[in-house]
């Protein structure tokens, strides 16, 4: 773990990036962005995961201008559409239906402001076995996929859904570590 030279701020309030995010910056402050989440029709799913990312450190940054802001923002795309966080809980299943026995991305995209603004993204593949019925209604009954692209968390009680990943864990879960350990290090030799 090393330490930042100037005060760091992570735009989200994610339990899961905040503790991704300790594992390599020992102290941050979390202010979570109030921007909303809509995906542009005219760009790539990597495009669109970049730019809400870059809007949710711009838009904490802008009240902040001597700290180092980051942002992210992971999408869930199944045969190249986007599928966004469950509005409810028939929509979980329905999400969870459509992601049974298929493979799909996962893209996390991060965003560092600091003077300058720095966007990258990182994409997985994840493939979810074949769920039954009883499987997805007592897993969306555990309200865990309420909040989480895709309706999984695979670091949580949703892993029993997947079948094999490939690519970044950090990334599925939500902030990919050696993506922004990378930004941070070559865009601005900070660790």
């Amino acid at each position: 773990m090393n330490t930042v030279k100037v005060p760091v701020i992570l735009a989200s309030q994610s339990p899961r990036r905040i503790e991704l995010l300790k594992t390599i910056i020992n102290d941050f402050q979390v202010i979570p962005s109030k921007i909303d989440e809509i995906c542009k029709a005219d760009l790539s799913p990597e495009e669109n995961a970049k730019l809400l990312s870059r809007k949710k450190a711009v838009s904490v940054a802008k009240h902040k201008p001597h700290h180092l802001v980051i942002g992210a923002d992971t999408i869930v795309v199944l045969k190249e559409k986007i599928i966004g966080k469950p509005i409810d809980t028939e929509n979980a299943r329905q999400i969870l239906r459509q992601l049974s026995g298929q493979e799909h991305k996962v893209i996390t995209g991060v965003s560092i402001v600091h003077s300058e603004i720095f966007s990258a993204a990182s994409i997985s593949r994840v493939r979810i076995k074949n769920l039954t019925s009883n499987e997805i209604n007592s897993y969306v009954k555990s309200g865990e996929p309420m909040d989480k692209a895709g309706a999984y968390a695979i670091q949580g009680n949703g892993s029993f859904m997947v079948e094999s990943y490939d690519g970044s864990y950090s990334n599925i879960v939500g902030l990919p570590i050696d993506l922004l350990k990378g930004l941070l290090k070559n865009q601005l030799d900070f660790i």
